[in-house]
């Protein structure tokens, strides 16, 4: 598996038996982790892991679980690799790493949009304010107990710039949402 990028296809060792149920038992002990109906991976390896995101999907910007765990607001694992893209335009995704879209606007797409080293890749990924409306903007989606540890955790930051987090919120229509999570957790 390490030497695939830490994910393995089931169908790949299924005519290998014994190793095939090697797999099935280093799951079952916590090694390994099931991320979708035959597809596996490391867990170690799902956290280093990142891909030339230009090369794999042209034009698509990290953002949610990727851009939160990059700025480490959060401590859950991104369950895929999450990149934004436009709506209604089509891309084919690789089996494995596993791999999310976000279709999200025009106008979305465009708001905090910067340019990182990660694992050697140069990335396109949402700043850290951008990323901080993104949790509350899908708070009903991903939970507010994720929602409220990424605001707690970007409130803590030394390096925040809530002038700039403001001025994203209004413009993606959550000031108002936001400013009541901050207040009430004041």
């Amino acid at each position: 598996m390490k030497s695939q990028g830490g994910y393995i296809r089931a169908k790949d060792i299924k005519d290998n038996r014994p190793m095939y149920d090697q797999l099935l038992a280093e799951v079952a002990k916590g090694n390994v982790v099931r991320l979708r109906n035959g597809i596996y991976a490391l867990p170690d390896e799902m956290a280093k892991t990142m891909i030339d995101v230009e090369t794999i999907v042209p034009g698509g910007i990290l953002c949610m679980y990727s851009a939160w765990a990059y700025y480490e607001l959060t401590t859950k694992l991104p369950p895929a690799i999450c990149i934004a893209i436009e709506k209604k335009r089509k891309v084919t995704l690789p089996d494995y790493p596993p791999i999310s879209l976000c279709y999200w606007s025009q106008s979305t797409l465009e708001i905090g949009v910067v340019q990182r080293e990660i694992d050697g890749y140069k990335v396109k990924i949402y700043d850290l304010e951008k990323s901080v409306c993104d949790a509350v903007k899908f708070r009903n989606k991903i939970g507010i107990d994720i929602s409220s540890e990424i605001l707690k955790n970007y409130l803590k930051r030394s390096d925040k710039n809530l002038t700039r987090l403001n001025e994203y919120a209004k413009r993606m229509r959550v000031a108002g949402t936001m400013n009541s999570l901050i207040d009430y957790m004041v």
